[in-house]
């Protein structure tokens, strides 16, 4: 294995990880319920008749969004994929690596916005290290993890079924749209016009799957929940696929499409299906309750729409669109990244 297997940017393969990382789990522990395991993205520890759920990513601040909105998306990204488990978050551990260029007032306002948004979800922070460091830079300024602690009859261990049918909420590339718009919305504005870049900037706050789990999960029948960060919505159903042991039926023209996400993966030039999208929920559900599901979430506000079924594995994980059936592979690299670093360079 050499640093050549690695990507350019990103998340590392999933290959990598079931090489190197998951046989290496320090000390077995019996009472760990779900270990670390692509297209998971919370472990989960069993404390009887109730389990404790965690999730750990960067603390991702985009010094450019603003201080508030982008502790906004810090804080939404951790939290939401302690939800997708089915089990509300309830606690913050974060550890602030902050760069000596952040100011005292950026500070107070990145956690003003921290303590507000964990008082409307319900989280309360536990413990945290903040420091400034030479060689710390945006936007990764440190991590965090989330914690929820509920009863084990809620907790949403997530295995497809054949049979189930597949969810996708609000569409693809919804973190692709939310900060290209948010970063380079003059070339937006240039190809499509002023009241498109600020419909796609507004797809900002649509960057969270909090309240789309919560509101899945309540409606009954969820076998699986992810949420669409790297690799975008097929990564996510492929990550789902593999680790359920299933083969699935995806079809493209079934997926929730709003204009701007469409025009502003062609002003970029990124395919939306594999293109990071937080925001985004993935889940599977028992067939005959999956239109529950999604009218659940349409009366909360949110898009969301049958677009496949899950099939026997051996049938593998086909996707329809304009060019007929394809196997699906995992897509490797997210092109949102690439493209990011790109524009950065023109604006």
């Amino acid at each position: 294995m050499t640093i050549d297997s690695l990507p350019q940017l990103g998340k590392i393969h999933p290959d990598f990880f079931r090489r190197v990382i998951y046989p290496r789990l320090g000390h077995p522990d019996p009472s760990v319920m779900i270990k670390p395991e692509s297209g998971i993205d919370f472990g989960v520890v069993d404390l009887g008749d109730q389990v404790m759920v965690l999730s750990t990513d960067p603390f991702y601040i985009a010094r450019e969004l603003g201080m508030e909105k982008a502790a906004w998306f810090a804080l939404h990204i951790i939290a939401s994929d302690v939800a997708v488990s089915g089990i509300p978050p309830r606690f913050l551990s974060v550890d602030l690596n902050l760069p000596p260029e952040m100011t005292e007032d950026e500070l107070v306002v990145l956690w003003d916005t921290v303590d507000k948004e964990c008082k409307k979800l319900g989280i309360n922070v536990v413990t945290g290290h903040t420091a400034r460091y030479a060689g710390c830079n945006y936007p990764m300024v440190g991590g965090a993890t989330v914690i929820g602690i509920g009863k084990k009859e809620d907790l949403i261990a997530p295995r497809a079924r054949v049979g189930d049918a597949i969810i996708v909420s609000k569409g693809p590339a919804i973190e692709t749209t939310g900060l290209m718009a948010a970063y380079f919305g003059r070339f937006l504005e240039e190809k499509y016009g002023a009241d498109l870049r600020i419909k796609a900037q507004d797809v900002f706050y649509q960057m969270s799957t909090v309240k789309d789990a919560l509101v899945a999960a309540k409606s009954g029948g969820v076998t699986a929940m992810h949420d669409a960060t790297e690799g975008g919505v097929l990564g996510g159903l492929f990550e789902i696929a593999r680790h359920s042991h299933v083969g699935m039926k995806i079809y493209l023209d079934k997926i929730v499409m709003p204009d701007e996400v469409k025009k502003t993966c062609v002003c970029f030039g990124i395919d939306p299906y594999i293109a990071i999208s937080e925001g985004t929920l993935l889940a599977t559900a028992h067939k005959d309750k999956a239109a529950a599901a999604v009218a659940a979430l349409g009366r909360e506000g949110i898009a969301a729409s049958i677009v496949g079924e899950v099939v026997p594995q051996e049938e593998g994980i086909l996707v329809f669109g304009e060019e007929g059936p394809y196997q699906l592979e995992h897509p490797k690299e997210d092109p949102f990244w690439s493209t990011f670093e790109e524009y950065l360079k023109k604006r």
